[in-house]
């Protein structure tokens, strides 16, 4: 507005004009600073966050010398594969002459000077079992009749178990969608098989599985400690929440249209475990008659709150929590007696760093959470079957994570239900050190990995 049009104005307008203006300054003022601020923040990280390491910035390796030897593998003296204990064959290689002078040698002057093993696959090629049913007509009765099918033969999709538990094992547990599915059939074992059938192929695996999570379920409202987390799912085009509920001898993956509180509450069905383990949000809260919060979260909140600058309260509760995680990964050899005095011990210490005053806004707001929450913070030292960390649900969740990325969800409830019923078959058969491929086979025979972990 120019100086004419300004001397046009009333003064009612002028006050008008100036007090506008100067909730636009007060405004812009507010972002400039908001900006500021968030220009002085310390960059989040892996270390100091949740952001997962592979949005981490990768630095630049540095070159090996030229001429220098990549040093052997840790645990293997001088590199190298151990020797297969069962070979499938051996062959022996004795010289005929001698390499130096041609002299001939008989085998009775030789003995073994090394060994070697070489690995091959042999080609992978479908068996094809054709099956003719024979019959005709009873002489007695002059009945038409068929030969019933044998035994694993019966008619019906062609497809065995293995074809079966191979379709299964590789959607679940490699993450591949139903296109690269055909694909892979098709190019490493020659099968050709359409998404339809895969789909449809999985889709009856649905009952067996549901049935072994079911199980798994059962155990589960009797555990006295439990870890749950949740990430985010694609349930025909629309949000839904993984979750997942697991300790040492079980896990158990739902997926569901919601993140409340409410899952699970009806997962555990009233179920009351000794202790939780979670993160801080509000829905994994009250689940259980104590809780532990997991440290690797508080861990990596202090390192933010000292890279923005805190000086003084951060380091030193850092500090003290890798005190006490070095502590709980020593509880098999620690007398009951001996943790209680550590606990007590951890107490006075954080008594005595919860006097002090954070120097950044970051830092006040962590002591306020743990002025709220320090009871919540070294449950796991008196109890050696809680973890200071909930990362066995992160580690349970992050192959779900990747299928997410590789496939963008699921077309369809129960493709999701079904995902989430051999999710919970391969991790729990992982904790009895049964590896995903027997764990599938083990469900679709009838035998869940479930029954291994029922108690004696």
């Amino acid at each position: 507005m120019t100086r004419q049009e300004l001397e046009l104005l009333s003064r009612e307008q002028l006050i008008e004009l100036v007090l506008t203006q100067a909730q636009m300054i007060a405004a812009l003022t507010r972002r400039v600073e908001e900006l500021e601020r968030r220009l002085n923040e310390p960059p989040k990280n892996s270390r100091n966050s949740s952001v997962p390491p592979s949005r981490d910035r990768k630095a630049n390796r540095p070159e090996r010398p030229p001429g220098t030897r990549r040093e052997a593998s840790v645990g293997r003296a001088g590199g190298g594969r151990k020797l297969h204990p069962n070979p499938d064959r051996t062959v022996e290689a004795k010289a005929a002459a001698c390499p130096h002078c041609a002299a001939s040698l008989t085998a009775a002057r030789q003995h073994p000077m090394t060994r070697y093993d070489k690995i091959e696959l042999p080609p992978v090629r479908p068996v094809v079992t054709r099956v003719v049913l024979h019959g005709g007509q009873c002489p007695c009765c002059k009945t038409a009749f068929v030969a019933p099918a044998p035994a694993g033969l019966e008619p019906g999709s062609p497809f065995g178990a293995s074809v079966v538990a191979m379709a299964v094992y590789l959607r679940a547990a490699h993450h591949i969608g139903f296109e690269r599915l055909a694909a892979t059939f098709g190019h490493i074992f020659g099968l050709t098989i359409s998404e339809g059938a895969l789909v449809g192929m999985i889709a009856r695996t649905k009952a067996r599985f549901e049935h072994s999570a079911d199980g798994i379920l059962a155990q589960l409202r009797h555990a006295r400690v439990i870890g749950s987390d949740e990430t985010s799912a694609r349930v025909r085009g629309r949000n839904w929440w993984q979750w997942v509920f697991q300790n040492p001898a079980l896990c158990l993956h739902v997926i569901r249209p919601s993140r409340a509180a409410a899952v699970p509450a009806a997962v555990l069905a009233g179920h009351c475990p000794d202790v939780w383990v979670s993160d801080l949000y509000s829905a994994q809260r009250g689940h259980g008659a104590d809780w532990q919060i997991c440290l690797a979260h508080q861990l990596r909140d202090l390192q933010f709150a000292i890279d923005a600058g805190d000086s003084i309260f951060a380091p030193r509760l850092k500090a003290l929590i890798k005190h006490a995680i070095d502590i709980g990964h020593r509880r098999p050899a620690l007398a009951p007696a001996t943790l209680k005095q550590y606990r007590h011990k951890l107490e006075r210490c954080l008594d005595a760093i919860m006097v002090t005053q954070p120097t950044t806004k970051d830092g006040r707001r962590l002591r306020k959470r743990y002025l709220a929450e320090r009871s919540h913070l070294f449950t796991f030292i008196s109890d050696p079957e809680v973890p200071p960390t909930n990362n066995g649900s992160e580690r349970d969740l992050r192959p779900s994570v990747i299928f997410r990325k590789v496939t963008n969800g699921f077309r369809s409830e129960w493709g999701a239900h079904c995902y989430a019923a051999i999710r919970s078959v391969i991790d729990t058969g992982r904790r009895h050190n049964i590896d995903p491929f027997d764990a599938v086979r083990r469900t679709l025979a009838g035998n869940p990995v479930y029954a291994i972990a029922e108690p004696s």
